[in-house]
C-alpha cells in the first residue's frame, strides 16, 4: 500500500467526517425550530399538491433511514422526521417526496440509477474483494487480468455515485421549490432548510469525488504497469 493510496483514503475519510459532523450539527440546530406541521403532514401535502395519490408515507425505525422506495411506492421517514414538527424534519420529508415526484415523472437519472442497483450490488462486492482487503497491489503484480476486473467493477460503482448526484440535487431542488411556492416555509425557516439540504448534498459530492479518485488511482497504476511490461 503506497503513500498515494493512504493520502486518498485518509483525505476523503477526513472530508467525509467533517461534512458529516457539519450536517448533523445543522440538523440538530434546525430541529429546535418548531413549525406547525410534522414531517408526515408536509410529505402528504407535497404529494397531494403534485397529484401523486398512490404513494404512502410511512414511519421506519432508526436514524438517517429516510428514503423513497420506488418498488412499493413509499416515502419512508425515520421516526424523528415522521413525528416531529421542525425545520429539519420538514426539509428531509420534502426531499424524499422529491424522489417520489421524480419517479412519477420518470426522471431520467433516477431511472438509470434504479436500473444500476442490482449491477452495483455485485460490482461493489467484487471491487471490495479485490481492493478493499488490501490485495490489489499483489494482484496487480501477479494476476493483472483479475485486477482489471476489479477496475471495471469499481468503475460501475463510480458511475453509480456520479449518477446519484443529479438525482439528489434535483430532489432537493424540487423540495425547496415546493416549500417556497406553497409557502410552507418562509423567511429564515426556508433559508435554514436550504442550508440543511445543501450540506446533505455535500455528502454525495464527497462520495462521488472519492470514487473518482480511487478509480483514477488504480487506472494509473494498471496503465503504468502495462507500459513497463
Amino acid at each position: 500500500m503506497d503513500l498515494q493510496y493512504i493520502v486518498i483514503v485518509l483525505g476523503f475519510m477526513g472530508l467525509s467526517q467533517l461534512v458529516s459532523w457539519k450536517l448533523k450539527s445543522k440538523f440538530t440546530e434546525y430541529s429546535q425550530i418548531p413549525l406547525e406541521f410534522t414531517g408526515k403532514e408536509i410529505a402528504e401535502k407535497m404529494l397531494r399538491d403534485n397529484q401523486i395519490f398512490d404513494v404512502q408515507v410511512i414511519s421506519v425505525q432508526g436514524q438517517l433511514t429516510d428514503h423513497y422506495n420506488p418498488q412499493n411506492k413509499t416515502v419512508n421517514l425515520s421516526e424523528v422526521v415522521y413525528n416531529q414538527n421542525n425545520v429539519s424534519a420538514v426539509a428531509v420529508a420534502a426531499h424524499e417526496c422529491g424522489h417520489a415526484i421524480q419517479h412519477a415523472q420518470s426522471y431520467t437519472f433516477l431511472t438509470m440509477r434504479s436500473k444500476l442497483v442490482p449491477v452495483v450490488n455485485v460490482a461493489s462486492k467484487i471491487s471490495s474483494l479485490i481492493f478493499g482487503i488490501g490485495i490489489g497491489m499483489f494482484i496487480l503484480k501477479g494476476i493483472p487480468f483479475i485486477f482489471w476486473i476489479g477496475i471495471i467493477a469499481l468503475s460501475i460503482t463510480t458511475l453509480f455515485a456520479i449518477i446519484t448526484l443529479p438525482v439528489e440535487f434535483d430532489a432537493s431542488s424540487r423540495a425547496l421549490q415546493w416549500l417556497d411556492s406553497s409557502q410552507s416555509l418562509k423567511g429564515e425557516a426556508y433559508k435554514k432548510a436550504r442550508t440543511a439540504l445543501s450540506w446533505a448534498a455535500c455528502t454525495y459530492v464527497i462520495a462521488a469525488l472519492n470514487a473518482i479518485a480511487m478509480i483514477l488511482y488504480f487506472l494509473l497504476k494498471a496503465i503504468n504497469r502495462d507500459q513497463k511490461t
